[in-house]
C-alpha cells in the first residue's frame, strides 16, 4: 500500500506523483505556488542542486563545532595511535613540535603512510616540524627526514630558535583542531583530542610564534637515508 505524507508546504507528497493538493485545494495555484517557491529559491542561490564545497565545509564545521572532550594518554602505544588518528583528520596543515623525531611516533609506517597521502592528495597541504636539535638523531636513518628530502614542497623541519631549545613539551596538531599534547617529550603521559580548537589553537599560536623565530636559524637537517 502506498503510504501519502504530509509536506511541509501543506500538500500531501506521493512517491510517485509528487506533490498533490490537499482535499478541496485549487491544482492550478498548488502548481503556481511551486514555481514561484523555486523562482525564490533560485534567485537566492537555494535552488536544488549540489551544494558547493564551500557550503558542504560550512555546515560539517558547524556540526563539528562542540569541542570534544579530551582523552588521556598513558604510554608509548596510546600516544602513537592517537597522532596517527589526527594526523589522519587533517585537511592542510599539520604541525609538530618534537625534539629529535621521535622514531616511536614519527618514524613509524603507518604514519609515514599518513603523512605521504597528506601532502600528494592536496594541492595546498603543509607539514612544519620544529626540532630541538639534530644531536640525538646520530648517524641513524630517519624515514620521514628521508622524505622531507625528497618533498621540500610539502614537508619543512626548522631547528628551534636558541631561545625555544629548552621547552620540553610535544605535540602534533592537525589543523586548528585535532591535537596530541605532552608536557614532557621524554614521557608519554599527555592528552589527545581529533576535534577541540579552543586547545589546539593556544598550541597552534605558540608554534607559530616560534616558527617564525626559527625562520632565520639554519634549518637544513641532515640525515643518513634509507
Amino acid at each position: 500500500m502506498t503510504r501519502l505524507a504530509l509536506s511541509p508546504g501543506g500538500c500531501l507528497y506521493h512517491p510517485g506523483a509528487g506533490l498533490l493538493p490537499l482535499p478541496g485545494e485549487d491544482v492550478t495555484a498548488t502548481r503556481d505556488n511551486r514555481v514561484t517557491t523555486a523562482a525564490g529559491l533560485s534567485s537566492f542561490g537555494l535552488e536544488d542542486a549540489p551544494l558547493s564545497p564551500s557550503m558542504t565545509a560550512a555546515i560539517l564545521d558547524e556540526r563539528a563545532a562542540q569541542p570534544e572532550s579530551l582523552h588521556v594518554l598513558s604510554n608509548i602505544e596510546e600516544v602513537r595511535t592517537a597522532t596517527q588518528n589526527v594526523a589522519a583528520n587533517g585537511r592542510r596543515l599539520i604541525s609538530i613540535m618534537t625534539p629529535d623525531l621521535e622514531p616511536d611516533i614519527y618514524d613509524q609506517p603507518a604514519f609515514l603512510e599518513i603523512i605521504k597521502r597528506f601532502v600528494l592528495g592536496r594541492s595546498f597541504a603543509k607539514v612544519r616540524v620544529l626540532m630541538r636539535d639534530q644531536a640525538r638523531l646520530g648517524l641513524g636513518a630517519n624515514r620521514f627526514i628521508a622524505m622531507a628530502h625528497r618533498l621540500t614542497s610539502y614537508l619543512e623541519i626548522r631547528l628551534r630558535a636558541p631561545q625555544y631549545r629548552e621547552l620540553t613539551a610535544a605535540y602534533c596538531i592537525s589543523d586548528d583542531r585535532g591535537i596530541v599534547y605532552r608536557v614532557r617529550a621524554d614521557r608519554p603521559e599527555g592528552i589527545a583530542g581529533l576535534n577541540n580548537p579552543p586547545i589546539a589553537r593556544q598550541y597552534l599560536q605558540e608554534f607559530d610564534a616560534i616558527w617564525q623565530a626559527s625562520a632565520t636559524e639554519e634549518r637544513e637537517v641532515r640525515v643518513a637515508r634509507r
